[in-house]
């Protein structure tokens, strides 16, 4: 390894080891611009700083340390701490090979520049990171993990995050009304899988490296895909996929729309499976553009039957109604398609109770007590036949 015993005593600093004319150009005096000492500074390397990547050559090898020669700036040294975190490195260096690391203190341990190869290297990391961002570079990298707002993916040794909304169409969850619990059961069947991603944001002070699925002319055309519809737009589509909350609809190849469930029909829809069948032609009307998302109504190409109601029906008098569903308020009676007027539950003892009296699906006589049309409201009375 050779003798280090050179290293023992604590060197000068770089200023102390440089001569007087170096010395005056590094402490700022004054210099006549025009004189021979002026264009030598010119020629002078700037001394180094802290978080400096810098480069030298391996002159010594000792225990757990090495020395690394700096011109001229002096003596570099990686020991301690720093030398276990680059071990696996450092055992293997040779006497003259060139090293980068990385200045974390300029008068450290014994006088002499402290280094740390570890922290170059991940310097040298998030440049590169840096440097993808610029150019776009896509890398293929597996999911290790999910939580309720996106992905971890591993980049270099670097735990990154894929972000829901940087998902691809293929991969972002559908899930109604954002519900996290439901969002992270989706993403939780990616881990594992292999996404091509990019970098999109890399900050080494906050340890923050971001990826995205969808490529930067991915969302352009989206964009402008988009911006060739309007509210109003009357359109045929090719139903994609069927959730419980919904339908999705292509519109056109890279743009689809949702026809929210409380959209599909005028009536009550429990289950959107029921009204579409994925593979089908639908008409559909355009009712939202926001965040570059259509929204689309079928039952607004439908009459709406509130608008005729009136015609068949007053407050005050009896109708027959089929309860169709239950809520906190009470129970909701269907007296025509479309049509459903809240049976309160302050009518009875308790929810039980209502519930015993009105089972679904069964039709019962009821008056109408409100009737709103204009509003869509209606509320009705149980005629309880038993009483009279």
């Amino acid at each position: 390894m050779g003798d280090t015993s050179v290293f023992t005593a604590n060197p000068p600093s770089y200023l102390l080891q440089m001569t007087e004319e170096k010395q005056l150009i590094f402490t700022g005096a004054n210099i006549d611009s025009t004189s021979p000492m002026a264009r030598f500074a010119e020629q002078i390397a700037t001394p180094p700083r802290e978080e400096d990547l810098i480069e030298g050559t391996i002159i010594a090898l000792g225990r757990g340390r090495v020395y690394i020669d700096l011109p001229p700036f002096g003596t570099g040294l990686i020991y301690g701490r720093e030398y276990l975190n680059a071990a696996d490195v450092l055992r293997k260096a040779n006497i003259g090979d060139t090293i980068t690391a990385k200045v974390i203190e300029l008068s450290g341990y014994e006088g002499y520049i402290e280094l740390s190869l570890k922290e170059a290297r991940q310097a040298a990391i998030w440049g590169e990171a840096e440097q993808a961002i610029v150019s776009e570079t896509v890398y293929t990298l597996p999911v290790e993990e999910a939580n309720k707002g996106g992905l971890i993916i591993s980049w270099q040794g670097i735990q990154g995050f894929l972000p829901a909304s940087q998902l691809s169409k293929e991969h972002y969850p559908r899930v109604s009304d954002g519900d996290k619990d439901k969002i992270l059961i989706e993403l939780q069947q990616l881990v594992g899988k292999t996404f091509s991603v990019r970098i999109i944001t890399a900050d080494p002070k906050e340890g923050k490296l971001i990826f995205s699925e969808r490529s930067g002319s991915e969302d352009e055309e989206k964009a402008s895909l988009v911006d060739k519809y309007q509210v109003g737009d009357v359109l045929e589509g090719e139903v994609t996929g069927i959730v419980d909350f919904g339908v999705f609809i292509k519109i056109e190849s890279g743009l689809e729309g949702l026809v929210h469930i409380s959209e599909l029909d005028w009536g009550l829809v429990e289950d959107p499976h029921i009204l579409c069948k994925v593979g089908e032609t639908v008409k559909v009307k355009v009712i939202e553009i926001k965040d570059g998302k259509v929204s689309l109504s079928i039952k607004a190409l439908k009459e709406n039957p509130w608008h005729t109601v009136g015609e068949r029906h007053k407050k005050g008098v009896e109708v027959s109604g089929v309860i169709i569903k239950y809520n906190k308020h009470g129970a909701l009676a269907s007296i025509e398609e479309g049509v459903a007027g809240l049976v309160h539950i302050s009518e009875f003892e308790s929810p039980q109770a209502l519930r015993d009296t009105l089972e679904l699906g069964k039709t019962y006589p009821f008056k109408i007590s409100l009737f709103e049309p204009q509003e869509q409201r209606m509320t009705l009375t149980y005629i309880d036949n038993k009483k009279k």
